[in-house]
């Protein structure tokens, strides 16, 4: 099945249909890939099943959420750090921050920065942070894993560009697990923003789009809102029938500079409007699977699979200049002409297609 014959909707994978094992493909193994693969083509976006047990942890995470900012002080408090978003700190940020312009705080986990304990005995970061870590973190690399062997790549193909498991002494973890919350009701001016029937203001996290700079991010949210662009540029919204096993996963603009652009990244933003009058906002949990600093990203497993590679991909580029740079995203938001191509090879049988902005 060719991707742009279209999906209805989103592409749902259990994450053990996507979890490899020795031997040939199991028939389970090889249409979970294509329905993954598939619903990233079309809407930049899947949605990946958890076990009852994983779905639980999830949920508890999201509770946690939701009792860790009631608890914090109203923004903005003289002990509240102001998230600069300085691309030279991408793989240092560690506790709470808060970004008034989009109305989100996030509290951030990285393992080896992030203290375990907390360092003020009247506040207590969000529990279960080290398990759904874990969790997430498994679940991103299975599904990028899944993603190379649907392009034809060798096993673990980006093995080099991530960190240990489990990190080594005094290493800091690249990947990074946010607790958000959207327009607590206490954050600063978030109660002057009530719209009348006659405004036609439309409110976003980020007033237009976002990018994620990860591989792969994954995003479990107690209320929808998170819309992607699809393949013809329209605005979907991807976590409007959420299960409570169920989570959000796209890539993100690494994979689409590992992947020569085969991959694209999707385009995203967080609608504000339902949250008019919420009485405590929108809590998520969100994991970004990072590549590790001290590396390059480059297409050389694309070149071995005999995919061809532009220019603008040739040369190796290192991950710490990619994460500080800015990315001009004329080409990634345009997407009215689109271009299919074909895997040079397929898979067992399955017709590999994918595309390309």
């Amino acid at each position: 099945m060719m991707a742009g014959n279209g999906m209805p909707t989103l592409g749902r994978v259990k994450v053990c249909d996507l979890v490899p094992s020795e031997g040939l493909p199991s028939d389970s193994y090889k249409l979970a890939v294509t329905t993954l693969s598939q619903s990233l083509a079309q809407y930049s976006a899947a949605i990946i099943q958890f076990p009852a047990s994983d779905g639980a942890l999830l949920r508890s995470g999201l509770d946690s959420a939701r009792l860790y900012f009631h608890q914090r002080d109203s923004y903005p408090a003289t002990n509240n750090m102001i998230h600069t978003n300085d691309s030279q700190e991408w793989c240092k940020t560690s506790g709470y921050y808060a970004d008034p312009q989009s109305w989100q705080e996030s509290y951030e986990y990285r393992p080896g920065l992030t203290p375990t304990e907390p360092s003020n005995s009247m506040e207590f970061p969000p529990a279960g942070l080290p398990d759904i870590f874990a969790l997430l973190g498994k679940a991103a690399r299975v599904v990028l894993d899944a993603i190379g062997f649907y392009l034809n790549l060798r096993s673990c193909p980006f093995t080099e560009i991530l960190d240990n498991v489990p990190l080594r002494n005094c290493e800091v973890s690249s990947s990074v697990l946010s607790v958000c919350c959207y327009a607590r009701p206490s954050f600063h001016g978030a109660q002057h923003h009530s719209l009348t029937e006659d405004e036609q203001l439309i409110l976003y996290s980020d007033h237009d789009h976002q990018l994620d700079k990860s591989l792969i991010s994954f995003v479990k949210s107690d209320k929808a809102g998170l819309h992607i662009r699809d393949m013809h540029g329209q605005w979907i919204l991807v976590d409007v029938d959420l299960g409570p096993q169920e989570a959000v996963v796209y890539p993100g603009l690494a994979l689409y500079q590992a992947t020569a652009g085969y991959v694209s990244p999707a385009v995203h933003r967080t609608d504000l409007n339902s949250l008019q009058g919420s009485i405590e906002g929108r809590f998520s949990l969100a994991f970004k699977l990072m590549p590790k600093s001290m590396t390059n990203l480059s297409c050389s497993e694309m070149r071995a699979a005999g995919h061809g590679v532009e220019a603008q991909f040739q040369l190796p580029v290192s991950v710490d200049d990619f994460m500080q740079r800015s990315h001009s995203n004329d080409e990634l938001f345009n997407r009215q002409t689109l271009q299919s191509f074909i895997v040079p090879q397929s898979q067992d049988g399955i017709q590999v297609y994918f595309y390309q902005s």
